[in-house]
């Protein structure tokens, strides 16, 4: 028993639906890193990253789930619910990717040499991280926003966008980095910058969200978030109009895809990810936008 006379273990940890989503999320990432690790397999850059994924959302699961069991989250300077919500919403989205990619580069229509036990490990593992979505996304269900309840800002709809904005970013930023030939002209350079300001204060709002020192700061946060997400919208429409110009029009680019470019090493796929991820950005701040206007959040780190 501790000092107010509670149990030292949180039982409501294992036996709520929340601790029942996260043993299934802590189950099926297991599962899956004993099937890679056994047969299944991963390489390259493509392999790597859902590797990483896996490993990195296994590893903050457990130490979620430990700290939750044993309370000793609240000894942490951080916004508990805060933290746990962004990270469930990371999840989805990171495990939502490595579902897709890992049957495209790594599932065959055919069995190699006549030995069908490696597809069927990979088919496993595609299977496990698809359904692993659903646990993570169930948190994040479990732990949003609900109409009168007293939430930290990640829980709001607005604050699963950031995190949201943040890792589409993160594949914008992937498709430049992939031989995009973004510098070869002022204006794709000045998407490039858009892009990396805008990535830059989104995660800086997570973080002091996250630390739970939102209210430290000598100006009201959440009018510092609408007039930054207001601005993110003007510079993404912007950035909207200026990349497609200048990557496929027929004074800048090609208007179709080169016949003679190799998968996974073509300028032309990486501009047009940038294209398509780009006006979904977009979408996301306008509706962040939208929903700013109708929250107030609690910036105490004890939320």
């Amino acid at each position: 028993m501790d000092s107010s006379g509670g149990h030292y273990l949180n039982k409501e940890a294992v036996l709520s639906p929340l601790g029942l989503a996260r043993m299934f999320q802590l189950l099926l990432g297991c599962t899956i890193m004993a099937l890679v690790s056994h047969s299944a397999g991963y390489s390259a850059t493509y392999g790597t990253f859902c590797m990483f994924v896996w490993c990195f959302c296994f590893a903050i699961t457990l130490l979620v789930f430990t700290l939750d069991i044993t309370r000793l989250h609240t000894c942490m300077p951080i916004s508990w619910d805060n933290f746990t919500v962004a990270f469930a919403m990371l999840a989805t989205l990171m495990y939502i990717t490595a579902s897709v990619v890992y049957p495209v580069y790594f599932l065959q229509t055919e069995c190699p040499d006549d030995d069908c036990e490696v597809q069927i490990y990979r088919i496993a593992v595609t299977v496990c991280s698809a359904i692993c979505c659903f646990p993570y996304g169930a948190e994040v269900f479990l732990t949003r926003a609900k109409p009168g309840a007293v939430v930290g800002y990640m829980a709001t709809v607005s604050g699963l966008l950031k995190v949201v904005q943040g890792f589409v970013a993160c594949i914008i930023f992937g498709a430049l980095a992939n031989d995009s030939e973004y510098n070869q002209y002022i204006a794709t350079q000045y998407c490039v910058v858009v892009y990396s300001l805008c990535f830059s204060v989104t995660v800086i709002v997570v973080i002091l969200t996250v630390s739970g020192r939102t209210s430290a700061l000598r100006f009201p946060f959440d009018r510092f978030v609408v007039i930054y997400t207001f601005f993110a919208v003007i510079l993404y429409l912007s950035t909207a109009v200026v990349w497609p110009i200048f990557s496929f029009d027929r004074k800048y680019g090609a208007t179709a895809r080169p016949e003679d470019c190799p998968r996974g090493q073509c300028p032309w796929d990486s501009k047009l990810v940038v294209a398509v991820f780009t006006s979904v950005n977009l979408v996301l701040y306008f509706v962040d936008l939208v929903y700013s206007q109708r929250i107030r959040f609690v910036s105490n780190s004890t939320v």
